[in-house]
């Protein structure tokens, strides 16, 4: 194995063990779950949510989303109200994050919630991410395994790209489902949109878009998810030195989906602009996406993609 490449593990009972092994170790992990490829540590141990921080180049002051197998187990870090419990009775295990009051005595990191009194929480799907969580008995902060503000990884070998040797070990069970960011709740007010969409979630309750002044919740910054490329929107043809991603009726160099499907645009989005950002072309151009169900979603990682 190359001293600048980590470790890939194809997901199975021996790499688990191993990853679970490094967890306790107090090391960093890539693992996926059903939106994009996490880098896992301890949440509970200072040391290794450094190691996170410094292998993605964070920022300090964004918050981490800590996994958690089971709603017990994230009431032992968080106070749930009815909303909450609601929230989560309908969507966990899936791609949704609560964000709560951090319970006294719930022994995080004071790093994972970036100093703040409220946690980032979240049950996963992926039996990856649920594995690991079993096998190392530990509440897991996982960010998307990626250099700070680049193109989240939804396969091992977009990890292994952007972290390097950084990352030890990359349990590598194939392409992630959702293909975005899990959907961030705040009481009623949706902080970062997802694959629970508004609409499933209004369902629930009455939940509604929101932003803040300042970053109480990962995946606010403003710039984010970027290619290295400048990118276009809502381009319906390409230019001379630009790489096209199609949508719908769209076509391009590639496409999010040919059908005009959001939910497979949504699996697509960061494998095309990985490869875009591969291509010999200067720019990045991206087609028209409809602002609806999980369109909203893909269209807030675009906007924030295209912020330089």
């Amino acid at each position: 194995m190359s001293a600048q490449l980590p470790e890939i593990r194809r997901y199975g009972t021996a790499a688990v063990a191993a990853a679970a092994a490094a967890i306790r170790a107090g090391g960093i992990v890539a693992v996926p779950t059903e939106t994009v490829y996490g880098l896992a540590a301890d949440a509970r141990d200072s040391a290794a949510v450094t190691r996170i921080y410094a292998a993605k180049g964070r920022p300090s002051f964004n918050p981490l989303i800590v996994h958690v197998l089971d709603l017990a187990a994230a009431e032992a870090l968080a106070v749930f109200d009815d909303d909450a419990r609601a929230l989560a009775a309908r969507f966990w295990p899936g791609p949704l994050t609560l964000v709560l009051p951090l319970r006294d005595g719930a022994g995080v990191a004071s790093l994972v919630t970036a100093g703040l009194d409220t946690i980032a929480l979240r049950v996963p799907a992926h039996r990856a991410m649920r594995a690991l969580l079993a096998a190392s008995g530990a509440p897991l902060a996982a960010p998307s395994a990626n250099a700070s503000n680049a193109i989240s990884p939804t396969r091992a070998e977009h990890v292994a790209a952007s972290l390097g040797a950084s990352v030890p070990l990359i349990l590598d069970d194939g392409a992630t489902g959702a293909g975005v960011e899990s959907t961030i709740v705040a009481g009623r007010t949706i902080l970062r949109p997802g694959p629970v969409t508004a609409e499933m979630l209004r369902a629930v309750l009455p939940v509604a878009p929101g932003t803040t002044a300042h970053v109480s919740a990962p995946g606010q910054l403003a710039s984010h998810y970027a290619p290295r490329k400048p990118l276009r929107l809502a381009a319906v043809a390409a230019e001379a030195d630009e790489w096209l991603i199609g949508y719908g009726a769209v076509a391009g160099d590639d496409t999010l989906s040919a059908a005009g499907d959001p939910v497979e645009a949504a699996a697509r989005l960061f494998d095309a602009l990985h490869r875009a950002d591969a291509s010999a072309r200067a720019r990045i151009a991206v087609a028209p996406v409809p602002e609806a169900g999980v369109g909203v979603a893909i269209n807030d990682r675009l906007r924030r993609a295209a912020q330089r």
